[in-house]
């Protein structure tokens, strides 16, 4: 992979992966129309680490307020019975404790299809369809969904709704934040929480996935056809500051319109990529490495 290459990618990986229309599908395409393979789940995982360091830049205040509260609720500052311990009366440690469970589905379902999600989840057939359909159901949700509910009113219940959903981006063409959004509408939750929430639920998996990848991968990056550490870790960058622009303007939007062009974009593309598969300008599995 060459400089231009990665610098292309991180732009990709930060302005796709905080919107609902899957960052791993476009760097899955992407990689492949400019280089000669799928630049690999490694890669992906990994340039994802610059994306979520955005999150932790832009929802910092959020976040330290959310770990103390957690930790004054365990360590018995707000009563020493379970209850108090587990966030009762203290919205802030309820959610350490919500992102904790919901993050569950994702970390074992990660682990137990991880061969899977490394090779036959990245086919271009299974992501066109992904996109299209859980495009559909994104407008779906958006279009019913009561969008009344705050963050403040999630549950245990929900919480391990909210993890299933975002388990269902193991699948390149979901998206992790679409999965999640489409959940909080259909739960009933506002467009901007259900937004909110997706971002701080995915904090501890995809960190928690970068880095693997990062240390069981640091080995095999730049050997014959893999991209290098450096390239790797220009593309996280990329990510990182185009992410946090992009946080922003997303953030905005949401609470204004609605997800229609979204899903019409995900549809467009969906057409698009099976357009080059049976044109023979995408390769189904683009040499993808495992």
């Amino acid at each position: 992979m060459s400089w231009w290459e990665a610098v292309v990618l991180g732009l990709v990986q930060g302005l796709t992966e905080f919107l609902p229309i899957s960052s791993s599908a476009h760097l899955r395409i992407v990689g492949e129309l400019i280089g000669s393979t799928d630049p690999g789940a490694a890669f992906t995982a990994i340039t994802q680490i610059g994306t979520e360091t955005a999150v932790l830049l832009y929802f910092r205040r959020d976040i330290a307020r959310i770990v103390v509260a957690w930790w004054r609720a365990l360590t018995g500052a707000n009563g020493s019975d379970w209850h108090s311990r587990f966030g009762e009366g203290d919205p802030d440690a309820r959610m350490a404790w919500w992102i904790a469970l919901g993050s569950v589905p994702i970390v074992v379902l990660g682990l137990a299809f991880q061969d899977t999600i490394t090779s036959s989840f990245r086919n271009l057939y299974l992501i066109a369809i992904t996109l299209a359909v859980f495009g559909l159901i994104l407008g779906w949700a958006d279009k019913v969904g009561a969008k009344r509910e705050t963050l403040d009113r999630i549950d245990a219940k929900h919480a391990v709704a909210f993890g299933f959903a975002q388990a269902m981006a193991l699948i390149p063409g979901v998206s992790r934040s679409g999965g999640t959004i489409t959940a909080g509408l259909l739960l009933g939750y506002t467009r901007e929480a259900a937004a909110r929430y997706s971002f701080l639920l995915a904090i501890p998996a995809v960190l928690g996935s970068g880095f693997e990848q990062l240390v069981t991968n640091i080995d095999l990056l730049g050997t014959a056809g893999t991209p290098s550490l450096a390239m790797t870790l220009l593309a996280a960058f990329i990510a990182f500051v185009v992410g946090y622009v992009v946080i922003i303007g997303f953030l905005k939007i949401v609470s204004t319109y609605s997800y229609r062009p979204f899903v019409i974009y995900r549809l467009g593309l969906s057409v698009v990529v099976l357009a080059l598969l049976v044109l023979g300008v995408l390769d189904p599995y683009g040499g993808a490495l495992g």
